[in-house]
């Protein structure tokens, strides 16, 4: 075995210690090479992610050309809220371009320009729907008594004014009657009864229109018993309701919305007193028609507006004739106003002025400024009539004197004596025309006038 030497020690320490210095030098190197290799490696890394965020951000906008013929790719200012707002990819990856294509995001219902195709519809889905074949229409829901007498009452009252029955028909098409179909030819008798002749006679005109297109005859039929059977009660507020209720029904008979047999099914089964009255009247009015000496149409009388002008000169004619041979003021009063023609009152002013122009006695004379102050002292002739009553004598008197040579004189006369008891004012008295001249018997006679008996 040998034994080391001090010396031997020592140079094995040297030697060691040389090694172990190469050895750190050559580790230290390694260090600094993977030290530098993994620095180059993060710059490479950030410098494609730059160049990849700069291109992404700069596609489809093309390159920029400087002043100098350089071409530069312009680069936008970044903030947070761009970057919130951007939908591209935030994971580096990819291309750079929008997220499916710019069809992503809230809001996006897929790509500019894209076109659906048809969706197909499951006939058999639990939710289907068939909307194409559905039918949309309004609903009115069907009047209560309340409600039916609240709506038609103005409808009916509103025709009295204007007397279109076509205007009327439209407006209750728009209301759902159902079962109250009868109860509207009671309403509109039941309003007519309080009312004048004329709203009668547009009454009547109404049911027989309305008769075939919104009522039937079978309804008609029912409103009419119904009309009998409320007959005690409608007397206390018309006492003469049981006669209107028998015209009513001759006219309906008349107008053939209700059947000839109609009263031949009551006979000898009423025991109300009104219902017999109504029923008398009725029959006694057909059996006067059947006569052929009167008209079922004329079973309200003559009057309101609508009548033709010719009408009411012939009736005003007849009312001044039979006031001259009766001499009962009241009656002309009653039948002056049963006209219902209070516009028209200017021709009765005209025809009594006229009468006593042509009149030949003074009778007629002192008869017809009675009815003249009766008419306006009761308010039935008004200032405005009778001023058109005197503007229009005064307007034909030249045309009168050719006839009645006496006109200027009477007229004079009269227009004085209806100043003095207040019928006229002294305006219409002043405007009186007077002779042009006056004649005398000859030169020679001293000035004596002509007798105004020639």
């Amino acid at each position: 075995m040998e034994i080391e030497t001090p010396s031997d020690i020592n140079a094995n320490v040297e030697s060691d210690s040389e090694l172990s210095g190469v050895e750190q030098n050559r580790t230290e190197e390694n260090g600094d090479l993977a030290e530098s290799s993994i620095s180059e490696a993060r710059l490479n890394a950030k410098a494609q992610r730059r160049l990849r965020k700069n291109s992404s951000r700069d596609s489809g906008r093309g390159d920029s050309v400087g002043d100098n013929g350089d071409s530069t790719r312009a680069v936008l200012p970044t903030s947070p809220k761009s970057k919130l707002m951007d939908r591209k990819s935030r994971t580096g990856k990819g291309r750079g371009l929008p997220k499916k294509g710019g069809a992503g995001g809230k809001g996006v219902w897929g790509t500019p320009g894209q076109i659906y195709d048809e969706e197909i519809v499951d006939i058999k889905d639990p939710n289907y729907d068939d909307q194409d074949n559905c039918m949309y229409e309004k609903t009115v829901l069907p009047l209560d008594e309340k409600s039916f007498e609240k709506s038609v009452t103005p409808i009916v009252q509103e025709y009295f004014e204007h007397g279109d029955t076509n205007e009327v028909a439209e407006m209750l098409r728009d209301l759902n009657l159902g079962e109250m179909k009868c109860g509207l030819p009671v309403l509109a008798v039941s309003l007519a009864l309080e009312g004048k002749a004329s709203h009668r006679e547009m009454t009547s005109k109404l049911l027989s229109h309305l008769c075939g297109t919104l009522l039937s005859t079978e309804d008609v039929e029912r409103s009419f018993d119904k009309l009998l059977q409320e007959l005690p009660e409608l007397v206390l507020d018309t006492p003469q309701a049981p006669q209107l209720v028998g015209q009513f029904i001759a006219r309906a008979v008349g107008d053939e919305i209700l059947s000839s047999t109609y009263l031949e099914g009551y006979r000898g089964t009423v025991d109300c007193i009104h219902s017999r009255a109504a029923l008398n009247r009725a029959a006694l009015l057909l059996r006067i028609t059947k006569g052929g000496r009167r008209r079922i149409d004329s079973v309200w009388g003559t009057g309101g507006g609508q009548q033709p002008v010719k009408k009411l000169v012939k009736e005003i004619d007849m009312l001044l004739k039979e006031y001259a041979l009766s001499g009962d003021v009241v009656e002309a009063e009653r039948c002056l106003q049963e006209l219902e023609v209070p516009h028209f009152h200017h021709e009765l002013v005209y025809e009594v002025i006229m009468m006593v122009l042509e009149a030949t006695s003074n009778n007629t004379y002192t008869m017809m400024l009675r009815l003249l102050e009766a008419l306006w002292k009761s308010g039935v002739i008004t200032l405005d009539q009778m001023k058109r009553g005197y503007d229009r004598i005064y307007q034909e008197i030249p045309d009168i004197n050719l006839d009645v040579p006496k006109a200027y004189s009477v007229l004079e006369r009269f227009v004085e004596d209806c100043f003095k008891v207040g019928i006229i004012s002294r305006q219409i008295r002043d405007l009186c025309p007077c002779r042009g001249r006056k004649r005398f018997v000859s030169e020679g006679d001293g000035g004596r006038l002509k007798r105004e008996s020639y």
